[in-house]
């Protein structure tokens, strides 16, 4: 299992129309073969500010599976206007023993 990371910048004022727009995408995302879990977090300090996590069986299942899927064209259209800057997303995977 790998986690995908992106912080997300959203814009200003834009935050509330975001939160709904991804009650809508999250669907989307959890509809994807290799899809684990999700989560999105709200930074209490930088109003704007969002952690995305998701777990995948693996970077192909995201990059492949997900980003190359008709489901991400809908995501993108829900999603990808409300980020300044686009984030950049890393794939992580677990140490193990630690």
């Amino acid at each position: 299992m790998i986690l995908e990371s992106a912080p997300l910048s959203v814009k200003p004022g834009q935050h509330e129309a975001f939160e709904t727009a991804f009650r809508e995408a999250q669907a989307i995302i959890a509809s994807i073969p290799g899809y684990r879990g999700h989560e999105l977090q709200r930074c209490i300090e930088r109003q704007g500010q969002y952690l995305l996590l998701v777990r995948w069986d693996s970077v192909a299942h995201h990059e492949e599976g997900f980003r190359k899927s008709a489901q991400y064209a809908r995501w993108r259209e829900l999603l990808h206007h409300f980020y300044d800057p686009f984030p950049t997303v890393l794939h992580y995977e677990r140490v193990d023993g630690a």
